[in-house]
């Protein structure tokens, strides 16, 4: 059994230089491992970076800047992490409270499923750490409010890993329409991602060195089997409700951030959600099943968001997983974008991909031969670990577009049209919907008190 994950925040100090107390604007306080000299953080010093979780994800974001300094891999598969900490010739461990007390330790990349995010992230913040952190950043829109009280609190740099707002074609399909190239936005049409469904799996033999009941984390314990411990199988976790929303938070943590991002709601959120069709009730399967089926049956019904300046966003097509590298159909939203339409034309944002209709509105297109890379965005976080800048998704940009996300869930199973307030992060006087801001956890691995 995992031993308690409560910890007092005297465990968490112990590491030292952690500036406690409620801040907005980040302090100047750099990690040790980049100081060149007091307040001033040298060019060429190296970053200690440590990976909780050492899984697919993990593995995809081990290309870092030449100025990282290996210190750390965690997971709760010893001998995974074990394996990944020989590639990168550095420190094994099964529990990744041990690695937040390393002192060569600046900053973590987090690489957990869903479930796990929030907590991994306000320890890591707790023990002076910066924090990359996978998306979607939560699992709950109340778990993405406390990652931010945790961040600003102790003056942490946290990126989220919606690495296509560092990408040149994203940036420059953001810029045309922050600049109103294509004028006021009205409609914006995405991808109708699909929301998880449940499963009641036989057991199988855990494998050795898996500490299986620690992969639950806050969630209730079930018998091991392989497709729901590898993220992406028959179905996968990340296709499961108590572990992820589906790819509404998945895929849609990528296309709905697009959304978010260009009508520069960092800090807001729509005003009303609302479904066409009829109320949706998550299949439950009890043994493996494939994804595709199942992301068919859980893609209805389609989703609307309406923004209080009037944008309003349709999820119309039917989600198929790595179609996003191909244009959208008429009428369709890609996967990994959006097509916004203002009163001139309309701009399609994908992954790596902005196209311009009609063309001349474009007067400096974008060399279509670009190549898709995580450097960019791995880059902005290590400099805003430098400077204590915000970095380009930041912890709050992160949160807003998991709320998006969770709001599509939310709103299929509940069947009805939802207002919301962005502001107090709430559906007022909706009892039912409400409930669906947070879950229950299990003891061992509550929040701890950041005041």
């Amino acid at each position: 059994m995992h031993k308690s994950l409560k910890a007092t925040r005297r465990d968490f100090l112990r590491t030292g230089g952690l500036l406690v107390g409620s801040c907005v604007v980040l302090p100047t306080l750099i990690p040790r491992s980049v100081l060149a000299s007091v307040g001033r953080p040298g060019a060429n010093d190296r970053i200690g970076i440590g990976y909780i979780g050492a899984g697919r994800r993990a593995r995809q974001l081990m290309n870092l800047p030449p100025e990282r300094q290996f210190v750390g891999v965690s997971d709760v598969s010893l001998p995974r992490a074990k394996k990944a900490a020989a590639q990168l010739k550095c420190k094994a461990f099964q529990d990744y409270r041990r690695m937040l007390e390393l002192k060569e330790l600046d900053a973590v990349m987090i690489a957990s499923p869903d479930h796990w995010h929030a907590l991994h992230a306000v320890h890591a913040c707790q023990a002076g750490k910066d924090v990359y952190c996978e998306k979607p950043m939560t699992l709950t829109i109340r778990e993405g409010r406390i990652m931010v009280a945790a961040a600003r609190k102790y003056g942490r740099v946290v990126q989220t890993g919606s690495q296509q707002r560092s990408l040149t074609p994203n940036r420059h399909g953001y810029d045309l329409i922050r600049k109103g190239v294509i004028g006021k936005i009205h409609t914006v049409i995405a991808s109708n991602y699909p929301s998880p469904w449940d499963a009641q799996f036989p057991g199988q033999p855990v494998p050795q060195g898996l500490d299986w009941d620690a992969w639950f984390g806050p969630t209730e314990p079930v018998a091991f089997h392989n497709d729901i411990f590898i993220s992406r199988a028959n179905p996968g976790w990340i296709s499961l409700r108590p572990y992820s929303g589906g790819e509404m938070t998945g895929w849609g943590a990528h296309g709905l951030d697009q959304i978010q991002w260009v009508l520069g709601k960092d800090n807001s959120g729509p005003v009303e959600i609302w479904v066409e069709g009829a109320r949706f009730t998550p299949p439950t399967f009890t043994g493996p099943h494939k994804i595709e089926d199942g992301n068919a049956r859980c893609a209805h019904p389609k989703v609307f968001f309406r923004y209080a300046d009037g944008p309003i966003v349709k999820l119309e097509n039917t989600y198929c997983t790595g179609r996003y590298s191909k244009p959208p159909k008429p009428g369709e939203g890609p996967d990994a974008g959006a097509v916004f339409l203002g009163e001139k034309g309309k701009i399609i944002i994908d992954r790596n991909l902005c196209r311009v209709e009609p063309a001349e509105l474009d007067a400096d297109p974008v060399d279509p031969r670009i190549k898709f890379t995580l450097t960019p965005h791995f880059r902005n976080w290590f400099d805003c670990i430098r400077s204590r800048e915000r970095p380009v998704s930041d912890v709050e940009a992160g949160h807003r577009t998991a709320t998006l996300c969770h709001l599509g869930n939310i709103a299929r199973w509940v069947g009805r049209k939802l207002t919301w307030d962005p502001v107090q992060e709430i559906f007022p006087g909706d009892e039912e919907a409400n409930r669906s801001l947070s879950r229950p956890r299990r003891k061992a691995y509550e929040f701890p008190d950041i005041g």
